[in-house]
C-alpha cells in the first residue's frame, strides 16, 4: 500500500489516476472539461478517493465511470501531492494494462490514445508532468510496459 507524500499534510484533494496502456502501448488520455480545474489540459483518467473508499477500488469505479474500462488489474506506480496555490491534489497513480471494453468520454470528454513519444505534445496540468518524466524514462529504460 502506498504511502502518502510527506508534503501533502494539508488538506487536500485525493484522486486515482490510471496510466491506461492498451496491447498497442499506447496511453489513454482524457481532455479536461473547459470549465473544471485546469480545463482544456489533457490528463490520465480517474477521479477523486470518496471518504471511506479503497483507493483501487476508487480507481476501478472512475475508469469505469469516466471512460467505460473496467480494469482488473492495477499496479502502483507512484503518487504525487502538487500545490496549485488553490488546490492541493495528491495523485495516486497506477498502471493499468489489464482492462476490459472500449474506452468512450462517458462525460462527454475528449479521449485519444497516444504512443508514449507524443507525451510531450499534449499540455497537461503541472501535476502531471512527473508522471510524464516516469513514463518517458521506463520506455527509454525499456522497464515498462
Amino acid at each position: 500500500m502506498p504511502s502518502i507524500a510527506p508534503n501533502c499534510m494539508r488538506t487536500l484533494i485525493h484522486v486515482a489516476v490510471g496510466v491506461v496502456i492498451n496491447s498497442q502501448q499506447q496511453i489513454l488520455i482524457a481532455k479536461r472539461p473547459d470549465t473544471a480545474h485546469q480545463g482544456g489540459l489533457w490528463e490520465f483518467p480517474g477521479g477523486k478517493i470518496e471518504k471511506g473508499e479503497k483507493v483501487i477500488d476508487a480507481l476501478f469505479r472512475e475508469l469505469q465511470e469516466e471512460v467505460n474500462l473496467r480494469v482488473t488489474n492495477a499496479e502502483f506506480l507512484m503518487d504525487i501531492c502538487h500545490d496549485y496555490g488553490d488546490k492541493q491534489v495528491l495523485l495516486d497513480v497506477w498502471l493499468c494494462k489489464d482492462f476490459v471494453g472500449d474506452a468512450v468520454g462517458n462525460e462527454n470528454q475528449e479521449i485519444k490514445w497516444i504512443r508514449f513519444e507524443e507525451l510531450r505534445s499534449y499540455t497537461f496540468p503541472s501535476a502531471n508532468q512527473a508522471i510524464i518524466d516516469t513514463l518517458l524514462g521506463m520506455v527509454s529504460e525499456q522497464t515498462c510496459l
